[in-house]
Formats: C-alpha cells, structure tokens, sequence
C-alpha cells in the first residue's frame, strides 16, 4: 500500500470516528466531548499506521507508537476528569448560544470536522516514522526524539498533576500557581505537550520524514497562538496578581525567573 494510500485510510478513519463523537454530541447536548478524545485519537491514528505499515522498521514503530499511545491516553485521562460531571466548555456554549437551532450540524462544521482535519494533519509524523523499512536502526536521531519526548510529557504532566492538587486546596482561593514547573514557564502543560510533538518529529526524521516538519510547528502555532497561551492570556492577565507572575516568568519556552 502507497503511503498516500494509508494517509488517505488514516483519514477516513478519523473523520468517521468523529462524526459518530458529533452524533453522540447531539445526544448529550455536550460539544466538549470532542477534547477528550484529542488525544486518544492520535492513538487510534498512530495504530491504525502501524497496522498499515508492515514493511517499517519494527523497534521504531513500537518507539513512536508507544509514545503517542502515552501521550495521548494521559491527556485524554486528564481531560475526562477535569470535565467530568461539569457543563460544557465556555467556547462551545458561547457558539451554541449564538448559533441558536442551527447548532446540531454547525457543531459538525467548527468542531468535529475541523478537529479531525486538524488530528488527521497533524499525526503525519506518526506515519512518517513507520513507514520506512530504513534505516534498520535505532539512530542517534531516535533516542534525540525520545528524550526531548520525555522532557515534554514531564512537563506536562507535572504541570497538569501540580495544578489540579493547588486548586483542590481551598487555602490557594485566588492565588496565581508559581510553583514546581509552573515556576519556570507559566504554561509548562502546553510547552510539554508541543515538545512531545517535536520529539515525534525527531523520531520521523530519523526515518527520512524531515518534510513533516510542519506537524509539529502547526502544533505549536495552535498552543501558543491559538486555542492555548494566548487565550488563557487574555483572562489572566485582567489579575493583577498574574500579571506580577508574568513579569517574572517565561510564556512558554521555561527559564529560571527573573528577579523582580
């Protein structure tokens, strides 16, 4: 099968997985459900590749679908147990309510459809890095892929586990998170999960994919200019207190803070 053959597959699968997510959308009257599967459905893409791929270097392909099945399922996890038993996100109920009846088939359009192009353009280097058969080898490249891998999932992980345990305390009421990751980057979930995808990359180079090489810069775009830093911004910084916090503290990329 040609590469642009399982693409292809690739996204038929995952188009069609979302729109069974928009049916049971419309069901629950809940557009948020599609932010729980983000991350499982890059699993089912990574595997779905590594089905189709038999011919690609075997040690890489369990590498790289290992690591996006570790990824994927922690933030879906999280996700699930941040929203569970809340009502629906901010954004879809601001669209729901402006979109009035017309809601059920244009959360198909601005939801589920684009986060499927989107999950589907953005797991190439998955693909990338099991398709070749060469090299043979787990190359220095590789293990470069994986470590930064593991840099970001800590990251993120531990800014996510650091964060959900500070709010859980009623003593943090109103208090602005500077502790642990949230010390060196004010949003080290969101540089965690762009340097997994680096690593991704990382890993396809080494398999000769170096032109996926927009997957994760379009990842990256999306945190920082899109859905993620930028949009948090515009909320936090209305505190005073983040502000202070801004003043001292890296975005995105982390650093050791600076002296007030």
């Amino acid at each position: 099968m040609t590469f642009i053959g399982i693409y292809a597959i690739g996204l038929a699968a995952i188009l069609g997985l979302m729109t069974l997510l928009w049916l049971v959308s419309l069901r629950l009257k809940n557009s948020s459900i599609v932010d729980i599967f983000w991350g499982v459905g890059f699993e089912v893409a990574a595997w779905l590749y590594f089905t189709l791929t038999p011919d690609g270097y075997l040690p890489r392909k369990l590498l790289i679908a290992g690591l996006a099945t570790l990824w994927g399922l922690r933030l879906s996890i999280h996700i699930l147990r941040r929203n569970w038993g809340k009502p629906e996100d901010f954004r879809y109920a601001k669209w729901r309510g402006e979109a009035g009846a017309k809601w059920w088939w244009q959360s198909y359009l601005r939801v589920f459809l684009l986060q499927g192009v989107l999950l589907w353009i953005i797991s190439m280097p998955l693909l990338a890095a099991q398709f070749g058969a060469a090299p043979a080898r787990i190359t220095g490249l590789d293990v470069l892929g994986a470590l930064v891998w593991l840099v970001g999932f800590y990251f993120e992980a531990a800014g996510d586990a650091q964060l959900a345990r500070f709010r859980a305390d009623p003593a943090n009421r109103g208090k602005i998170m500077d502790r642990g990751v949230w010390r060196y980057t004010r949003h080290p979930n969101y540089f965690g999960d762009a340097a997994q995808w680096w690593g991704f990359y990382l890993i396809a180079a080494a398999a000769g994919g170096w032109w996926a090489l927009y997957a994760p810069a379009l990842m990256t775009f999306l945190l920082v200019r899109v859905s993620g830093v930028a949009m948090l911004e515009k909320t936090m910084m209305q505190r005073p207190a983040y502000r202070e916090y801004a003043l001292r503290t890296n975005a995105f990329v982390p650093w050791f803070p600076r002296e007030k």
